[in-house]
């Protein structure tokens, strides 16, 4: 059965519109972030994973598979944090051959400070822009795609998930 043009657009429209809005979000968060803290997204990010993780401190590759990264990505994101006196990277104690990145007391704070205008972002530019009673809607919608995603091995790190589960909440770590 072929389908028609525009049944095809009434299928693609959802997807299109999710694109566009996860792009525009996530261009203002990090528009915010950068203008009151001087750290992208990302790099906010990256804080975040490591604020939460044990010890503050995680393997380069674990690291790159919570941000959705390559590992030569997250290479140079982390060489811009060590430089910046967030990060530091050593030798993984138990493998000396890997590497760990590891949250320091100035990321800490850096991300302790950043976290409240995140927050109001995701707020402002997410949260506003959804009825309440389609709060549970949107949220059922995406754990729905997640879920069917990581129905195949291996497919969804369980970083990730924990990390979706508390995203932003590392302010009062």
């Amino acid at each position: 059965m072929t389908v028609s043009p525009s049944r095809r657009d009434q299928q693609l429209a959802p997807w299109r519109s999710f694109l566009r809005a996860h792009a525009r979000v996530s261009r203002r968060l990090d528009e915010d972030l950068r203008n009151r803290h001087g750290l992208s997204l990302q790099e906010y990010e990256t804080l975040l994973h490591l604020a939460e993780a044990d010890d503050r401190r995680l393997r380069m590759g674990r690291l790159a598979d919570s941000l959705l990264l390559s590992k030569s990505g997250v290479t140079r994101l982390v060489d811009r944090l060590v430089d910046d006196g967030l990060v530091e990277r050593s030798s993984c104690p138990s493998d000396a051959r890997g590497a760990e990145a590891a949250l320091t007391p100035a990321g800490l704070a850096r991300l302790r400070a950043a976290a409240p205008t995140h927050l109001q972002g995701i707020r402002d530019h997410f949260l506003a822009a959804i009825e309440t009673a389609d709060l549970t809607v949107v949220e059922r919608a995406m754990d729905s795609i997640s879920d069917r995603l990581c129905d195949a091995p291996g497919h969804c790190e369980p970083a990730i998930e924990a990390h979706a589960d508390r995203a932003g909440t590392a302010a009062g770590h």
